[in-house]
């Protein structure tokens, strides 16, 4: 059950208008690293958690967490949209940037590539559940597999993808109200890159899982002559100079080896069997002319 309150987890009012930027800030809304990706997974993990409750209870509250976070951004798109068309087109046609990589084109016309049109035609000035580009947002974003260290490793990443994206969206707007709430969504992008990672440390001192992940699986069952080899298949040898080509493995159970011109080692084909005739695939042999 959830409950929500008037109170915003922090602001999300940006100073003026602006519906090319908001087109943009659609990304970390709806995008495969947006809020709503990570809203999703974390509840998701948390909901599907067969693990000790410490670890459901934490995944629950950052992903209670991110629920805010879609409403400040939904929000902040919304605000920034409050102009006009019109206006939007006139104070466009001020700015003296927009003007030179205009190049003679018409003002009406780089409104509309910077703008989506869906936020007049179908959100009617709000924010939609849809990337930069107009995408919708799909649950094919959403992870949760059920092996928390799997997981936590993805959501390391989705951290880390999402606070760059932030931060290029930083860089992308001089308005005041917009960094604001940007340079809080960065901050705690910064603790939960932290959180994952202590997450994970935690599995492993537990005893839950560890590399190579999952644990359950047992790795006789591996072709083991293969399992730390790092194997050249580019063009040069760069590659050798680096501490995944030599050493010990992070998982202290094994020996990285570095192989500068490794062998194919499975059967030679050159070609597959026929299919199924009821398949009507191409046939191996020119078939006789059909009756008519």
């Amino acid at each position: 059950m959830f409950f929500r309150t008037n109170q915003f987890q922090y602001n999300a009012r940006p100073e003026k208008p602006d519906p090319v930027y908001a087109n943009k800030l659609q990304e970390v809304l709806g995008g495969q690293w947006g809020e709503i990706s990570v809203m999703m997974t974390y509840l998701f993990q948390g909901w599907n958690c067969r693990a000790p409750a410490k670890y459901r209870d934490m995944i629950l509250d950052i992903g209670t967490e991110e629920i805010a976070h879609v409403e400040m951004l939904a929000t902040m798109i919304a605000r920034l949209l409050e102009s006009s068309p019109v206006e939007a087109r006139e104070e466009a046609a001020k700015n003296s940037v927009i003007g030179a990589v205009m190049g003679g084109a018409r003002v009406e016309d780089v409104i509309v590539a910077g703008m989506d049109p869906q936020h007049a035609i179908v959100s009617g000035g709000g924010a939609t559940p849809n990337d930069s580009v107009g995408f919708p947002w799909t649950a094919r974003y959403t992870v949760a597999s059920g092996n928390l260290l799997a997981d936590f490793r993805f959501n390391v990443t989705a951290e880390t993808q999402g606070r760059l994206q932030v931060t290029r969206l930083y860089e992308m707007t001089d308005d005041p109200g917009v960094r604001d709430m940007l340079s809080f969504l960065i901050a705690r992008d910064t603790m939960h890159q932290n959180q994952w990672l202590a997450a994970i440390r935690e599995l492993e001192e537990d005893g839950l899982d560890a590399t190579p992940a999952p644990m359950s699986f047992p790795q006789e069952k591996e072709k083991s002559e293969v399992a730390y080899q790092f194997w050249n298949c580019s063009e040069g040898t760069e590659s050798a100079e680096g501490r995944w080509a030599k050493g010990p493995t992070p998982d202290g159970k094994g020996q990285f080896q570095y192989l500068a011109d490794p062998k194919p080692l499975g059967e030679t084909v050159t070609e597959l069997p026929p299919a199924d005739p009821r398949l009507h695939g191409t046939p191996k042999k020119a078939m006789p002319p059909m009756s008519s």
